[in-house]
């Protein structure tokens, strides 16, 4: 399972690399705050854990699944969750 950091566009390689977990679309969550992105993984979870273990906040991370060939994006993660 490979979990790519992105803080600039992805390349090919990378985009390929995350799409090996789900064949259609790539798990990803974003950190706003510090505009980057985690993608690639199983779940969603996945990715958030990545961002947090590189100095993320629980509050600034958002989760999404993305379809590179419909370019739709999904907002439907447990991730996206606030207790409050």
């Amino acid at each position: 399972m490979i979990i790519h950091i992105l803080y600039e566009p992805a390349t090919i390689e990378q985009l390929e690399a995350m799409l090996e977990a789900h064949r259609f679309y790539i798990k990803t969550v974003v950190d706003i705050r510090l505009e980057i992105l985690a993608g690639g993984g199983d779940m969603h979870s996945d990715c958030e854990v990545t961002l947090l273990d590189n100095g993320s906040y629980q509050d600034d991370l958002w989760g999404a699944s993305w379809n590179p060939v419909t370019q739709d994006i999904l907002y439907e993660s447990m991730v996206n969750l606030r207790p409050r």
